[in-house]
């Protein structure tokens, strides 16, 4: 088998472990505050979707420019059983 070097990575010493460990900390605090104002925006969010496909359905979507098109219910998706997971 190769010898690559990506395979072979040196140790690191302790002041870059404890700098890992304080960095991975703070990304984790981080990206909790996020994901709780996410959280705690779902009910606004489930009414902006509930808004946004009524116009798609009355009004239309605009698919090239001035051109709309309405979106009959039967193309609607139903709303998934998972719960809603927003990606940042």
């Amino acid at each position: 088998m190769a010898q690559r070097v990506q395979d072979q990575k040196p140790e690191r010493d302790d002041a870059a472990k404890a700098w890992m460990k304080e960095n991975v900390a703070e990304q984790k605090k981080r990206w909790k505050a996020i994901y709780d104002a996410q959280e705690k925006l779902w009910p606004k969010r489930k009414k902006w979707y509930k808004e946004f496909l009524q116009i798609i359905q009355t009004r239309g979507f605009n698919w090239d420019g001035d051109n709309l098109r309405k979106i009959p219910k039967k193309e609607i998706p139903k709303e998934p059983k998972r719960k809603h997971k927003v990606v940042f």
